[in-house]
């Protein structure tokens, strides 16, 4: 198991049902908060070229489309469909898995007592170590998010936070490579730390306001 670091080139991240049913359960975190945090993860991901997986569970039958926003962030992925709550239970998702060559899952799932829990559980089994993304995770309860978190966290899981796998992945300023592109996610994303860096560059270093880019 890993004890390691995270990086863009160990890694995996999984976003597994962010699906409007799935997201009105939610009852231990902000709604609005935890999805300014799976936006976070996914565009760390997507910065630092790490594979991420889009699964969503009953779409027609029960939760509904994934997320608008992870489909715009992703839009060349289609969503692994499935009607297990354990997503390890499809061997579509566990072959997307196994095809990242990765060994370090770092997963945000709606709900964190089944949809979380059940694959980290199995990918935990089958030798994986798993970061689970307490912040762009739900639970339908305050106390069925604490002790699904406490049961993975006992079986070897690592809980994380969405800025804490951005922060990660950069690990160095020096690294130029992706600097903007994380600041960005920081100023979009990061609360009272986004706006600290906007205050930074703007009142003392004289770069001009950040704005949103507009369609032409």
């Amino acid at each position: 198991m890993s004890k390691g670091l995270l990086t863009p080139q160990n890694c995996a991240v999984v976003l597994i049902d962010f699906q409007p049913q799935m997201i009105f359960g939610v009852a231990n975190i902000d709604r609005q908060t935890m999805l300014n945090n799976v936006l976070v993860l996914g565009k760390a991901a997507k910065t630092f070229g790490t594979p991420v997986i889009l699964t969503s569970v009953e779409t027609k039958g029960f939760s509904g489309n994934t997320w608008p926003a992870l489909l715009d962030l992703f839009p060349e992925q289609e969503p692994i469909e499935r009607s297990s709550m354990n997503a390890w239970d499809s061997n579509n998702f566990v072959a997307a898995v196994k095809k990242t060559g990765r060994k370090n899952l770092v997963i945000a799932a709606l709900w964190t007592e089944a949809c979380l829990t059940f694959p980290a559980l199995d990918a935990l089994n089958e030798g994986y170590s798993v970061f689970a993304v307490e912040d762009a995770s739900g639970g339908t309860s305050v106390a069925a998010h604490q002790a699904a978190m406490r049961r993975i966290e006992q079986a070897g899981a690592v809980p994380v936070t969405a800025l804490q796998v951005l922060l990660e992945l950069q690990r160095d300023w020096a690294r130029k490579e992706h600097y903007d592109e994380v600041m960005t996610i920081v100023k979009e994303h990061g609360g009272a730390y986004g706006q600290g860096v906007e205050y930074a560059y703007t009142m003392v270093h004289g770069a001009p306001a950040s704005r949103q880019k507009r369609a032409a």
